[in-house]
């Protein structure tokens, strides 16, 4: 925690900037001491303060004001924000197609960068990012936001650990509607469909858990799509499965199941207890606490600006490595074929 207010900026004030200004708001409140300074979209109304419509998660963002506009500086462009001296963290949180270029931006204006998932649609892309982050004075981290939601992290220090003894099989489950507020996710070449937009977080929690698989087979679509990774000498059974395919009225749902040699632990998102850990013939609820992965996220990367750490619980080195698990998904979607990482 800090004392010292860290200037943020947040550039794409839509359904995930504002969770990003609720987290933030959050963690300043917690003593990780921020504060918004601007900023930044090309409309005029959310400039002012006005937020739009919502998504399919209850992520703290309020539907009044987002903020007073006449303490806040408003960009219409990301340049005029990277510029502004008190800008120090800046949360990108704009269309896929335009993380990339923006994020480099950014690090080049001497900024500290959060950015939205996807960090880039193909691997080279994430690349031209990591090799400059690995570069720059600033810190840029990808907001791989189920890193840092509590029971996941519990149950990655579980695996990482081994007190319940190695891992045996993982189930990983993301299941929603397609988000219908902007017209940017049924535009596929720009979006990657749920592959890429929903279905990243739990291949990159995979990876976290269990390194590179050596083989992946994937069925399914760019809608809705279940993929078995190979691991010689890991867990024998790895699933993760993620679709936004499901008609309207369909609550969204995240779960896991991770079956260790002396205990299993089992999550679903909004149950009561959302995680419970069975053992010894035993179930217990795990007391998680209420804060969700973009408040762990944010707090994180705030604590490690104001420590001067240049450790991070999800680097964009990471974020190349999911991503070329992806495209490996996507090849073997194509060909129905088992495919080699």
């Amino acid at each position: 925690m800090s004392a010292r207010k860290i200037g943020v900026g947040v550039v794409g004030l839509g359904f995930m900037g504002r969770t990003h200004l609720a987290a933030f708001a959050a963690a300043d409140s917690a003593g990780f001491g921020n504060e918004l300074v601007a900023v930044c979209d090309s409309d005029p109304a959310r400039r002012a303060g006005h937020a739009g419509s919502g998504g399919n998660l209850d992520t703290g963002a309020s539907s009044e004001r987002m903020f007073d506009p006449a303490k806040i500086a408003g960009y219409a462009e990301p340049a005029q924000l990277f510029a502004d001296p008190r800008v120090e963290l800046v949360s990108i949180c704009t269309h896929t197609t335009t993380h990339v270029d923006l994020a480099l931006a950014a690090l080049a204006a001497g900024k500290h960068v959060l950015l939205e998932k996807p960090v880039a649609l193909d691997s080279a892309s994430a690349q031209r990012l990591a090799d400059a982050a690995a570069r720059s004075k600033g810190l840029c981290m990808p907001a791989m936001c189920i890193r840092f939601w509590p029971a996941w992290a519990r149950a990655l220090a579980a695996v990482r650990s081994g007190e319940f003894g190695a891992a045996r099989s993982a189930v990983f489950r993301r299941l929603g509607n397609r988000p219908g507020w902007n017209g940017f996710y049924a535009d596929y070449e720009k979006s990657g469909g749920a592959l890429f937009d929903l279905h990243v977080h739990d291949v990159d929690f995979v990876r976290a858990c269990f390194g590179d698989p050596a083989t992946l087979v994937s069925t399914g679509s760019l809608d809705h799509v279940t993929t078995l990774f190979h691991y010689p000498s890991g867990p024998t059974h790895v699933v993760a499965e993620g679709g936004w395919d499901h008609g309207d009225g369909w609550a969204f749902r995240m779960s896991f199941t991770i079956v260790f040699e002396r205990a299993t632990l089992d999550y679903e998102f909004a149950r009561t207890p959302e995680l419970v850990l069975v053992k010894d013939g035993e179930r217990t609820a795990l007391d998680v606490g209420t804060l969700n992965g973009y408040d762990g996220e944010v707090r994180h990367l705030l604590d490690a600006i104001a420590s001067g750490s240049r450790s991070l619980g999800a680097t964009v080195a990471d974020a190349v490595a999911h991503t070329k698990l992806i495209e490996a998904e996507r090849r073997s979607l194509s060909t129905r074929s088992v495919v080699s990482v």
